[in-house]
């Protein structure tokens, strides 16, 4: 049936509307606002007050994988959701990838039972966690930073760039997409405050006695895999393992007395330009 609103007086006019208004707030929220919707207008879901909800659902649900500070989780394949995305690069590819999941990975998709509404609240919540990096302004000069890395602060002794460096630490090639300047700044000052389980070291002696000590690259309830200095691998089945220890904390070295604040600076703006490329 249509009807003219046209030909109503007034006083029916704003009955009819609110009957129509009312009849459509029954309706599942996913008829109201979907993802086609949202590639021609946004997000509409996107105040300070829908960002706190998402919040609430992202602790809830999404922390158990992705840590409630939603930077991933080694162990789990968790990806760090405050910087660059590597599988989404709008609103609506984050939607999609919360109400579908991704087929062979450890992202399934939400409850059919959480509405439309709320998968948006957490999509601007995710947003929320990322920020435009040409806006930051820094202290320090990239390229001064980048012989400071190759030469007097020796990070590429352990850390990797674009292929070039050492297996000792973290690639560092995109390591500006996901650490804000702050984040490096503390890291480099105090390398023992955040340490990735990947990179604990263990040490382990095996069947045959031998003590061998790396990082800590597999460990399971029933087996654990090392990589010593030298990058050989050794494989423990933890019944054959005579003694074990492992230590969280870092081997890198605090660089607090051994650079200079402006060196600091120089180095931070070097490591915030390492990012994936965006090609035009």
């Amino acid at each position: 049936m249509i009807f003219n609103l046209n030909r109503l007086s007034p006083k029916l006019l704003r009955v009819a509307l609110l009957v129509i208004v009312l009849g459509i707030s029954s309706y599942p929220s996913g008829w109201l606002f979907n993802s086609a919707q949202a590639e021609d207008a946004g997000n509409l879901y996107n105040t300070a007050v829908d960002i706190r909800m998402g919040n609430r659902y992202f602790e809830r649900q999404c922390s158990r994988c992705h840590g409630f500070d939603a930077k991933g989780n080694d162990e789990t394949g968790a990806p760090d959701l405050t910087g660059r995305l590597r599988r989404a690069s709008s609103d609506t590819g984050i939607f999609s990838i919360i109400r579908e999941g991704v087929p062979g990975t450890a992202m399934i998709p939400v409850a059919t039972d959480v509405t439309n509404a709320t998968v948006w609240q957490l999509v601007a919540y995710i947003n929320s966690l990322r920020y435009d990096p040409a806006s930051v302004e820094l202290a320090g000069d990239a390229k001064t930073g980048g012989k400071l890395f190759a030469g007097k602060a020796d990070c590429s002794v352990c850390h990797m760039v674009d292929g070039q460096g050492g297996r000792l630490g973290p690639d560092l090639s995109r390591i500006g997409e996901n650490k804000t300047p702050e984040d490096l700044l503390l890291a480099m000052l105090d390398p023992d405050e955040e340490v990735a389980p990947r990179w604990w070291r263990v040490r382990a002696a095996g069947a045959d006695g031998v003590i061998r000590e790396g990082f800590r690259m597999n460990e399971d309830s029933f087996s654990l895999r090392i990589m010593d200095i030298d990058s050989n691998l050794w494989s423990f089945q933890k019944r054959d393992i005579l003694n074990y220890e492992r230590f969280e904390k870092s081997t890198m070295p605090s660089y607090a007395k051994s650079l200079s604040d402006g060196e600091l600076d120089d180095l931070v703006a070097y490591l915030f330009t390492l990012r994936r490329e965006v090609l035009p």
